[in-house]
């Protein structure tokens, strides 16, 4: 997206968050959920590897911000205190799921958009498999990064925020946003060495 396009987005979705904090617009909250919910969906899919936490999380992500839209401040970019929200609620959710594991990598392996992906855009079976176990094996070293690495990547690579949005929605200084980056880049490195 050009800089001039971004703008113009950021600029709309102040417009519709004033709206939403000043009328509870319900127009401008349905307008707010279209512009954004694939990749709030993405984002907590690939933190939590199931679909149905990544549905609740995305729900509850633009229920918070219908309740607390008096507390968006105008000055700040509407994308990272939505991530803001969403990163607070994958946390909660992942604090949750160590006091009761729910995983199912079954369920993973046969939802994983990397590994849909591989299957509809490879032209032979040896290819196929070859791109599904390495989407495998990166799905599976980004879920052995700490939690706020994987977070991090996510954000940086998939939802393309510079290292100030990452450092606000992390509260982080963007040095230390920098650092664990590298770190984890490193890691991901060092994991993954021998499909490289």
């Amino acid at each position: 997206m050009q800089q001039g396009e971004q703008h113009s987005e950021d600029a709309r979705d102040k417009e519709l968050m004033l709206l939403l904090c000043h009328e509870k617009d319900e127009k401008a909250m349905r307008e707010l959920i279209e512009r954004h919910q694939k990749a709030v969906y993405a984002f907590a899919y690939r933190m939590m590897g199931n679909t149905d936490d990544a549905e609740d999380i995305t729900q509850r992500t633009f229920i918070r911000v219908w309740k607390a839209a008096h507390s968006y401040e105008p000055d700040a970019q509407f994308t990272t205190w939505l991530f803001t929200i969403t990163k607070n609620l994958v946390f909660n959710e992942s604090r949750r799921r160590k006091r009761k594991p729910t995983f199912s990598l079954d369920e993973h392996e046969e939802t994983s958009p990397a590994l849909a992906q591989a299957a509809s855009t490879t032209t032979s079976p040896q290819d196929a498999l070859l791109h599904q176990e390495l989407s495998a094996q990166v799905d599976k070293a980004l879920e052995a990064l700490p939690e706020k690495a994987r977070m991090a990547v996510q954000l940086r690579r998939f939802q393309n925020m510079s290292y100030e949005e990452i450092a606000h929605i992390l509260d982080t200084s963007i040095s230390a946003t920098k650092s664990l980056l590298f770190r984890a880049r490193q890691q991901l490195k060092q994991t993954l060495s021998r499909y490289l």
